[in-house]
């Protein structure tokens, strides 16, 4: 049963919070990428729908890098 960890709006306990869902692949199975942005500096960047609880900050706080969240053109 999901928690609402891909709602927008949720907000994680790194103050990590949900922008919006992409319809690009993320790079675990089966999941799609989700625009997170950081409570604390304003980053925003690509994460796995399963990985929102746990995500930190990747610009300030150690975080994993994030993954692309522009859609390639060409």
């Amino acid at each position: 049963m999901s928690k609402g960890t891909t709602v927008p709006g949720y907000r994680n306990r790194n103050g990590q919070i949900v922008v919006r869902k992409t319809d690009l692949p993320g790079n675990d199975h089966h999941q799609l990428t989700y625009v997170l942005r950081c409570e604390a500096c304003g980053h925003e960047y690509g994460a796995n729908g399963s990985d929102i609880f746990q995500r930190r900050c990747p610009s300030h706080d150690h975080g994993a890098r994030g993954l692309p969240i522009d859609t390639p053109v060409g």
